[in-house]
């Protein structure tokens, strides 16, 4: 008997130990995502959860007062109350809870310079994949600019095009730029119509846009166009360099390498941005509270100068002017040293500048100076971009990143002193009330439930391997590179549309329409 008991013992010893594991397993499944055992509402395509009332609890939620461990309740779309302590659910008892653990929560992000050119250009990039990888990178929000879609959006007629474009298609919400070009500037009943049919704002280039019906204004053409944005209190945004007298592109053409980044980095120097800038403050001291355009604000977009064009915006701010900037992630990120020989997915307007610029842009950053952050993704197809010549000079400009606003920001953020609670505020709240989007950005009470998930400190290798939602992925100048920062899980307006590497069935996102 006694040797029977010694023999049969480690057997049940395992037996124990195989029934405790999967039972433990099978645990922290049903904690983590207790969602994965309910029967899923096929008639909820909008969201990989079945149902619309839940808690998201988490040790690390960002809200307006700081980091807290506790839980947030979601009802149809909104957030209806936030709890501090970790496990705490309020009163109610009835509701599904989904625990992240040590993940953050915090703010979507909200992307105001996206180029996602549709109509017309879906061979470029299209509603679909753009907001796909929007959703996959913790993006609840884009912008999307009046180019390089075809027709461009100058009018109320050619926005209702992009309305109807967009139809079905947002994996999430998704505002809409107008365009100031001369035409509109020159009749202003145009401009009025395509403000009042709901645009966010308008943008002009300074220079040529590269795109032949969405010609360059003057600063005589802003001069006519900031009286009706004062008049409906919105912002114009404006690519701001001036093409001045300096050595030009058929010269540097025939004496210098268009292979090399130095070559096309020589033809877009400093001196154009400041040149744009100067005019624009000379503009916005109008601006002021009492002066003659008050109401009206210029936005400078994807600023990479940060000498003297700085020096001229931080100058307007002190005076009183309704003046801001942003510059973008791969300002940041790259400079020219950096940048291969013929490796065009880094061309860009402005262009990455040297190591010491790039410095001076982040402490601008953490100082303050620079409002927000966007990915300014421009696309375009693989044959414009001429990888395999790798002609600087006659290559597609544009960074195709919006799918890595989160982890690129953060990566190389951290470095340099970022905290996440600056990132959140470079890319949820302040953007939000850039935009006039009043109800996204914070996770607070009355809100939209528009919310990342992710791990900041897991990193991952951007290749072949791993799940890029963007149309054309191998042009993306952050191929190659490794990242911090995996999302896990993104809500947009209560709705769960993506959850590692899988977006919801339908595109639910809306359109938003300023009033």
């Amino acid at each position: 008997m006694d040797n029977f008991v010694w023999r049969v013992l480690p057997l049940f010893a395992l037996l124990v130990a195989f029934v405790t594991f999967f039972y433990l397993q099978d645990s922290y499944k049903a904690q983590f995502s207790p969602f994965i055992k309910l029967p899923v509402d096929d008639d909820n395509e909008c969201s990989l959860l079945p149902f619309r009332h839940y808690w998201i609890s988490s040790k690390r939620i960002l809200t307006p007062q700081g980091f807290i461990s506790g839980s947030v309740e979601i009802n149809e779309g909104k957030i209806v109350s936030v709890v501090e302590g970790y496990g705490k659910q309020g009163n109610s008892r009835q509701e599904e809870v989904i625990d992240y653990g040590e993940a953050v929560v915090m703010p979507g992000l909200i992307d105001v310079h996206v180029h996602l050119d549709e109509p017309g250009r879906t061979e470029w990039e299209g509603f679909v994949t753009g907001t796909r990888a929007a959703a996959a990178g913790g993006v609840t929000t884009v912008v999307d600019m009046p180019l390089n879609n075809h027709p461009t959006t100058v009018s109320k007629e050619t926005l209702e095009l992009k309305l109807e474009a967009a139809n079905k298609k947002l994996h999430v919400d998704a505002g809409f730029w107008g365009g100031l070009v001369p035409e509109n500037a020159l009749n202003t009943s145009i401009l009025d119509g395509l403000l009042s049919a709901g645009v966010l704002g308008v943008k002009s280039f300074m220079c040529p846009s590269g795109i032949n019906d969405f010609p360059m204004t003057t600063i005589d053409h802003i001069k006519e166009g900031l009286p009706v944005l004062a008049k409906y209190k919105r912002p114009l945004i404006v690519h701001a360099e001036i093409q001045l007298d300096s050595e030009s592109h058929s010269e540097l053409k025939d004496n210098r390498d268009p292979r090399v980044y130095l070559t096309y980095l020589n033809t877009r120097p400093p001196s154009w941005e400041q040149a744009a800038i100067k005019e624009l403050v000379g503009v916005t001291k109008d601006t002021i509270v009492g002066g003659p355009l008050e109401g009206a604000h210029v936005h400078i977009v994807h600023l990479s100068d940060s000498s003297l064009s700085l020096d001229m915006i931080k100058e307007a701010k002190r005076r009183g002017d309704s003046i801001s900037v942003e510059t973008c992630s791969h300002y940041l990120a790259f400079s020219s040293e950096e940048i291969p020989d013929g490796d065009t997915r880094f061309k860009c307007s402005p262009p990455i500048r040297d190591a010491h610029n790039r410095e001076k842009l982040r402490e601008a950053v953490l100082e303050g100076h620079i409002d927000f952050l966007t990915s300014d993704h421009s696309p375009t197809v693989p044959e414009l971009k001429l990888l395999e010549e790798g002609d600087f000079l006659r290559a597609w400009g544009g960074i195709s990143g919006l799918q890595f606003d989160l982890p690129v920001t953060w990566s190389y953020g951290k470095k340099y002193g970022l905290t996440l609670e600056q990132l959140s505020l470079l890319w949820s709240k302040k953007p939000a009330a850039f935009a006039g989007i009043e109800s996204k950005g914070t996770i607070a009470v009355g809100y939209h439930a528009d919310i990342v998930v992710w791990q900041p400190e897991v990193e991952f290798d951007v290749n072949e391997n791993y799940p890029i939602f963007l149309k054309h992925p191998s042009l993306s100048a952050y191929m190659g590179t490794r990242l911090s920062g995996k999302v896990l899980d993104t809500f947009v307006r209560g709705n769960l549309v993506f959850k590692e590497g899988k977006h919801a069935s339908a595109a639910c996102g809306v359109p938003i329409l300023a009033k």
